[in-house]
């Protein structure tokens, strides 16, 4: 197994992955619940640089050819202005405008989403993602990680709180109530 920076040529998968961990938020964007145009949707915007969820900012685990699982890590300082690359995407794509709060903020490297395949579930694979993630941020560079979880995922906060995050504060976002944690 590796981990790897993602390529543009992994948008469709990435897409779907990206979709396993916020397709209520994907159907907000595009304003109507349809799988398949919301995976049309976030290949778009992984293939795109200068957005949040662009390959740019993806690490992918990979073992042969396949993809296992990806991480979405970002710079919170410049939530705004990767946010808008999708905003003005919503706009070309399905005309009409869309904002929502920003999830960080300047001071933490941001985890986006972050997702296993399912055949892959229960083997590691998010575990390895998260280490890499401390490793590559924290322990290399110095720099805190944070991450939203939704209150109504006891399980993700488990993991979060056994790889070493703590709860900093509760924040309402994308009208779900969420909790922002954080490893430093």
């Amino acid at each position: 197994m590796i981990i790897r920076p993602a390529l543009p040529t992994d948008a469709a998968l990435l897409a779907q992955l990206i979709n396993m961990a916020m397709l209520e938020i994907t159907y907000q964007f595009i304003d109507k619940e349809d799988p398949q145009e919301a995976d049309r949707f976030m290949e778009l915007l992984v293939r795109q640089t200068g957005n949040q969820y662009s390959y740019e900012n993806i690490f992918v685990l990979q073992e042969g050819d396949s993809i296992l699982g990806q991480i979405c890590i970002y710079d919170g300082a410049k939530c705004k202005e990767l946010r808008q690359g999708v905003w003005d995407k919503i706009k070309e794509e399905y005309g009409h405008e869309y904002y929502a709060d920003e999830e960080t903020e300047a001071g933490e490297m941001y985890i986006d989403t972050f997702a296993v395949h399912p055949s892959a579930r229960g083997k590691g694979i998010g575990k390895e993602l998260l280490n890499f993630a401390i490793d590559h941020f924290v322990n290399k560079q110095g720099k805190t990680l944070g991450l939203l979880v939704d209150k109504e995922n006891p399980n993700a906060k488990r993991l979060y709180l056994n790889m070493g995050f703590k709860t900093v504060k509760d924040k309402l976002i994308f009208g779900k109530e969420m909790e922002h944690m954080q490893y430093t």
